[in-house]
């Protein structure tokens, strides 16, 4: 009869490819890597570098793209890890770079297990320059809790997030107000968000506008206000590292589909005071299409 109040091991991870190995594995990881080298007629084993799907920044791009592999062949050692530095190239742009490294140690089976050590740009998505600006001097410190949700240290993450959240309160709100005015939005509506601005406590300031967002800035009905107040207002020594790092990815989420969805409605109301405008003055916009060259 087996013990039930034995305790199972936790299952290693399963092997994946070389290729998710560097796009989906984060620093400071350990995995077994399928597909990692080739043997030649002679001489010691390659390193298999296929293809990456990367977020490319360049202005060429600035989305998702296939990397190759820039740089000779890699060799690798039996018996003893291999450091490497590897570089990939954006196939398209030819402008961006990746750089990775790592340290692989061969097995049999052309299987093997890789380390990685860092690489740069640092690992995960790119986080948008419109949340960026929106956090102005202590940007650098929500980029550190990028940075510690990159590595899985989930109680800096949450705690990051909430001091660069608790300290740009005005400064969200103030863009709220911006777009609560561009649309048009009930005064009194206005007002109690202008009340919070003026809140201190971050607390108090959120719960009281619970209500008077204007419905382009909520998210699946939600207001994100509310939803940043309920997940930023737990005691961090409450929770396990596992659980702040869920919320401190929630967080990010939604602080960037907020960001998104604020400056979107600020160039959408752009757009259409110009088409007024236009529509207003024909003779204006009748003068701009004669002095367009003639196809």
């Amino acid at each position: 009869m087996t013990d039930s109040s034995a305790v199972a091991a936790p299952s290693a991870p399963k092997p994946i490819t070389f290729a998710e190995f560097l796009e989906s594995v984060p620093p400071s990881q350990v995995r077994q890597v399928t597909d990692l080298y080739r043997k030649p007629n002679s001489g010691p084993p390659v390193l298999s570098t296929s293809q990456l799907q990367l977020h490319c920044t360049s202005e060429k791009c600035n989305g998702l793209r296939f990397f190759r592999y820039f740089g000779q062949s890699a060799y690798l050692t039996l018996n003893q890890p291999s450091l490497l530095y590897l570089t990939y190239r954006c196939s398209n742009c030819l402008e961006r770079h990746k750089i990775y490294s790592i340290s692989v140690t061969v097995e049999p089976d052309y299987v093997g297990r890789c380390y990685k050590f860092g690489e740069s740009p640092p690992y995960g998505p790119p986080t948008p320059a419109r949340l960026i600006r929106l956090f102005g001097k202590n940007r650098e410190i929500f980029l550190k809790g990028r940075q510690c949700e990159n590595h899985g240290l989930g109680i800096g993450a949450f705690t990051y997030y909430r001091r660069v959240v608790e300290s740009h309160k005005d400064q969200i709100l103030g863009e709220i107000i911006r777009v609560s005015k561009k649309l048009g939005a009930p005064p009194e509506k206005i007002k109690a968000l202008e009340n919070a601005q003026r809140e201190t406590q971050f607390s108090k300031a959120l719960a009281s506008v619970k209500d008077a967002l204007p419905p382009v800035l909520l998210i699946n009905g939600q207001n994100p206000l509310t939803l940043l107040h309920r997940a930023l207002s737990k005691g961090v020594h409450q929770l396990s590292d596992e659980e702040c790092l869920q919320i401190a990815h929630d967080v990010r989420v939604v602080l960037v589909e907020l960001a998104d969805r604020l400056g979107q409605a600020l160039k959408d109301e752009a757009e259409l005071n110009a088409a007024i405008s236009r529509l207003m003055n024909p003779s204006t916009a009748s003068q701009s299409s004669d002095q367009q060259p003639n196809q």
